[in-house]
């Protein structure tokens, strides 16, 4: 992550210059400062490349003069139609065109304040690389950007505008790095243990072991992880901002993550094409893990809970089998037809000690739950379901505002039908049709009617092409959205 300084307008002595160009604008402030040290260099080099500043559109001029080795021009479009992602997906441009400058300077002077802090932002994010594990990487493909220097007018208010993105960043990168583990290292015992560290933050973290989750009779978790030699975790995460000098708000926020370190399917085996990809089927819980410390990086005045259950899905002589019955933290008893559906039996149990321990205003939970997420959206859309059409609304338009699109899905008694069981209050599959839809219904029947919204993100948290803040790899989808959705509705 490169270090981001705002600085007064100036044109560098050397290095490399970024203009961010409107469309069809004459080279105004800086960018016609850099024209007159270069004799007119620049533009003529963007004319005969015909740049127009159209949005996205990108050339570079190299060595034009007065000390520069390149200019990078980037198009915004039209200011007016300027949109905060725009910024952003300008900023992720900007990563890819000066990762082999140890310095650059950025020409936003005629962006706002707010509008540079996003630039800034989106070069942070799409420079983010997980390479902890290679040894043998060449020099000249390693990224060498160590400082970005942003020029705006108002130096202040573009520096206290970024101040809270770059704790979300933070928390972007920490799910990214998360998710990013191969599962041989990031057991759920070790992602619990990654937890503790957002107690410099001033988040309180409380770890639960198979032992006090017996006792809180976690039967659908447990069943899960028995299999595994790894022991499952439930990690209890607080933040309380807005009650930080006064009463406590009498009922938090909370969210849930579903944290499966690697699933196999267990007995109802995956195929072994691919299975590589589920160690990102603890996605859910690294977005929770994430958003917790963004929250409390930015000191959002906001009481919220986050609540991750950690388990290993496995076939062994001591695994769960299709056909097994198990009992339910609330009571409720689950007939296992596919282990494979686990996700859900997790999300079970911790959502009731969510609501029992806490009695949240309103809960959210996160899941890499179904393939028929993606069969139905794709990956350009998590599924959104819920039982409250204004947090249903709220999220839907936090996503929209930060690039983070969700599409809410429908939920009803006939597809709740379809999860009967002859043996038990309910099975965990309710075959193919709609099983996107029948995993939700699973979900609600734990949220004892309160405000609730479940986000399928198994299409969305891991991309296999780089996206305009985002390299290939885990997104980090929901970080953003979530903190949007708390800091819109919930704070103060």
């Amino acid at each position: 992550m490169p270090d981001i300084a705002f600085t007064k307008p100036a044109l560098p002595r050397a290095g490399a210059l970024v203009l961010l160009l409107a469309e069809e604008a004459p080279l105004a402030g800086l960018a016609a400062e850099a024209d007159g040290a270069t004799a007119g260099a620049i533009a003529r080099g963007l004319e005969a490349a015909k740049f127009k500043g159209r949005k996205g559109q990108t050339t570079t001029l190299w060595a034009p003069g007065a000390g520069l080795t390149k200019v990078v021009a980037i198009g915004l479009g039209k200011v007016a139609d300027l949109t905060e992602t725009g910024a952003e997906a300008a900023g992720g441009t900007i990563a890819g065109a000066v990762a082999q400058e140890r310095e650059a300077l950025v020409a936003a002077d005629g962006l706002t304040p707010d509008q540079a802090a996003s630039v800034a932002l989106g070069t942070v994010l799409k420079s983010y690389r997980f390479d902890r594990y290679r040894t043998k990487e060449k020099e000249e493909d390693k990224p060498k950007l160590e400082r970005l220097a942003v020029a705006v007018a108002d130096v202040t208010k573009a520096k206290a505008a970024f101040a809270p993105l770059q704790a979300i960043a933070d928390g972007v990168f920490l799910t990214r790095d998360l998710v990013s583990e191969p599962p041989n290292v990031l057991t759920p015992v070790e992602c619990a243990e990654r937890c503790k560290a957002l107690t410099k933050l001033g988040v309180e973290v409380e770890i639960l072991g198979p032992k006090e989750m017996k006792k809180l009779g976690f039967g659908a978790l447990l069943g899960v992880a028995q299999g595994s030699v790894n022991e499952p975790r439930m990690v209890v995460m607080k933040w309380m901002g807005a009650a930080k000098g006064k009463k406590a708000a009498a009922k938090p926020v909370a969210f849930i993550g579903k944290g499966v370190t690697f699933d196999t399917g267990g007995i109802s085996i995956k195929p072994a094409g691919g299975m590589e990809d589920m160690k990102w089927d603890m996605a859910g819980a690294g977005t929770v893990i994430g958003l917790m410390a963004a929250l409390a990086g930015r000191k959002a005045k906001a009481d919220v809970v986050g609540l991750v259950g950690l388990v290993e899905n496995m076939p062994s002589g001591t695994a769960q089998r299709p056909g097994d019955v198990v009992k339910t933290a609330s009571g409720q008893t689950v007939e296992v037809i596919n282990t494979d559906a686990e996700g859900r039996l997790v999300l079970a149990d911790v959502l009731h000690y969510a609501i029992e321990t806490f009695d949240p205003r309103f809960m959210v939970d996160l899941a890499t739950l179904t393939g028929a997420i993606i069969i139905a959206l794709g990956h350009e859309h998590a599924g959104l379901f819920s039982n409250d059409d204004t947090l249903a609304q709220r999220i839907e338009a936090a996503g929209k505002a930060v690039g983070e699109a969700a599409w809410r899905m429908p939920l009803g008694d006939a597809y709740d039908k379809q999860i009967k069981s002859d043996i038990a209050d309910m099975k965990n599959v309710g075959g193919r049709p709609g099983g996107s839809i029948t995993a939700a219904q699973f979900i609600q029947r734990f949220v004892q009617g309160k405000p609730w919204a479940h986000l399928d993100i198994a299409g969305t948290a891991w991309s296999s092409k780089d996206l305009p803040t985002a390299p290939k790899g885990a997104t980090a989808y929901g970080v953003r959205m979530l903190d949007r959705l708390v800091a819109e509705h919930y704070e103060g």
